[in-house]
């Protein structure tokens, strides 16, 4: 029976015998009043949201307030690195596609990109900015997906709707283009597995101008909105120093106010062209570092991206047809050698380490993730938050767990 002044914690007192002698979590204070307190911890997961796959977050709670958390992760690791040194330079394009679902064209670049410098290969200009257009309008795919689950995570329901209409406009030529929804494995060392359909550039165009065109009705059931103003301003801010600290990158370093852009600083494909002044590439930024300049940032960038869509889509009108790929030997082998291939993914910098030794699979591939380091920041950013704010700063990392765990 719990003493008079007592509130009960529903631990089982330290001194009481237990039948597998566990040992204690957590420890009682008594407090002021001679109330008994202690500290919760609280296991958010592991479960499957949204089929976006499975994260724990390990939390300590005093009362309402996180006083600590910790990103458990790995539920869904299948050894990706290691897959890839097993497979020759034709195989691993497909295991790099699928760590990240939704950016599953940007992710085949950065393994093609590296193994084609490493080879010397110069790939056709057609191939070049074909390869560009597409990794824009994957961009735009993968941030319309948060654009709409985001404020379903807090509550709104008709967002994700907005969203996929328009996610639906897209898709439909990316999958005319390389027959994939998802995993689109288009891209080959050398360029590109084959050219588009005869009239393809023309249903881009409109795809793009009816995303663009209907876009702001999305907008405005998010720019302005009261409640999910509420929920997102001044929650969740994370500084510069934390961004570099955790190696942080993407629109949630950006929306910290760090301007890094690889697209811009260290261009490939057509960037350094489309990033010139006078063209219609921009890095977005905030400065503000809360849930809300994550969101604002994610939106703009669409609106960035449909413009060097469309940038894309004027010079491939110019090009006169063209290959869009290298001849390449029966056998496959890369010099030795090693490389690091960066590339600024919807998430941010995507990164493949390459080691070669001169044979026709990998001798070591390690694979820099976006979602990893933006996951381990949570540890940061947290605690001090309360409960009811976790969500809100959860889904604001944007992140694929696949992407996590590898």
């Amino acid at each position: 029976m719990t003493p008079p002044g007592v509130r009960q914690t529903g631990r089982v007192s330290p001194d009481a015998p237990t039948e597998q002698h566990a040992p204690r979590a957590l420890d009682v204070a008594v407090g002021a009043g001679g109330l008994a307190t202690a500290d919760m911890v609280l296991n958010i997961g592991p479960q499957h949201p949204a089929t976006h796959g499975v994260l724990r977050l390990k939390v300590v709670l005093d009362g309402e307030r996180i006083v600590a958390a910790e990103p458990v992760v790995g539920y869904m690791h299948r050894g990706a690195e290691k897959l890839f040194e097993v497979r020759d330079y034709r195989q691993i394009t497909v295991l790099a596609n699928r760590h990240d679902w939704l950016s599953a064209f940007s992710n085949e670049l950065g393994v093609v990109l590296g193994v084609e410098a490493m080879l010397g290969m110069e790939v056709p200009e057609r191939a070049v900015w074909l390869r560009t257009l597409l990794a824009e309008l994957n961009r735009v795919l993968n941030h319309l997906m948060f654009l709409g689950s985001y404020p379903l995570e807090l509550g709104a329901i008709t967002p994700v709707f907005y969203a996929f209409r328009e996610r639906e406009e897209l898709q439909a030529v990316m999958e005319e283009a390389s027959g994939g929804r998802m995993h689109y494995m288009f891209n080959r060392v050398g360029g590109l597995k084959e050219d588009v359909p005869a009239g393809w550039l023309g249903r881009v165009a409109d795809a793009v101008d009816a995303v663009r065109r209907r876009l702001p009705e999305l907008e405005s059931l998010l720019v302005g909105n009261e409640i999910l103003l509420a929920r997102t301003r001044g929650v969740g801010v994370l500084d510069p120093a934390t961004v570099h600290a955790y190696g942080v990158s993407g629109p949630i370093a950006r929306a910290s106010g760090v301007d890094l852009d690889l697209r811009r600083d260290d261009p490939y494909l057509a960037y350094a062209e489309l990033f010139a002044p006078g063209g219609p590439g921009r890095v977005v930024t905030r400065t503000e570092g809360d849930c809300l300049a994550r969101l604002e940032v994610l939106l703009e960038q669409v609106h960035v991206s449909l413009d060097l869509a469309d940038a894309c889509l004027d010079r491939l009108r110019t090009l006169p047809p063209g290959p869009v790929n290298q001849r390449l030997p029966k056998v496959l082998k890369v010099p030795e050698g090693e490389r690091y291939t960066a590339t600024e993914n919807p998430l941010g910098l995507n990164g493949y380490h390459l080691v070669s030794r001169g044979e026709k699979t990998p001798w070591r591939l390690k694979l820099r993730s976006a979602s990893f380091n933006n996951v381990q920041v949570l540890t940061d950013v947290l605690p001090g938050c309360l409960v009811a704010d976790m969500v809100a700063v959860l889904g604001s990392m944007f992140f694929v767990v696949g992407d996590v765990d590898k």
